[in-house]
């Protein structure tokens, strides 16, 4: 077992990884909510779904920033405010963020985010739940 599954299978008290499942990831909520600092500053892990026309595709590079003013962007910066005890359609968490250039809040798939530094106990615990998410 490699070191991320013997991390995720602590969450659970498990000697295996679970499946993702609606009761899993309430579990793993519970978990997030106890460990992670809601301080710790979050930003995109790549860009979100309705990014992708823009930074990959045809799409207007002033459309594009016209719309970040009112939607999440991946390179905006965020801090969590709650995890929803909802499970999104995508067997994902629903995380509650608050964007620190402007105060909007916004709703989005824990899966997306990650910490600005790319190291630390926060970091560590939102790459492993993501991991979890995508492979189980």
């Amino acid at each position: 077992m490699d070191a991320y599954e013997k991390r995720i299978a602590k969450v659970f008290g498990t000697d295996e990884v679970p499946e993702v499942s609606e009761q899993n990831l309430l579990k793993y909520r519970e978990y997030l909510l106890q460990h992670l600092d809601r301080k710790a500053l979050l930003t995109g892990r790549e860009d979100f779904p309705w990014e992708e026309f823009y930074v990959f595709g045809p799409g207007d590079k002033e459309e594009y920033e016209n719309l970040k003013k009112s939607r999440p962007a991946h390179t905006d910066e965020f801090q969590l405010m709650d995890i929803s005890a909802s499970v999104m359609e995508e067997d994902d968490l629903l995380a509650k963020v608050k964007r620190l250039s402007d105060g909007r809040g916004f709703e989005m798939g824990l899966s997306w985010l990650t910490t600005r530094v790319e190291k630390g106990k926060d970091y560590q615990l939102l790459d492993d739940f993501a991991t979890w998410h995508v492979n189980w």
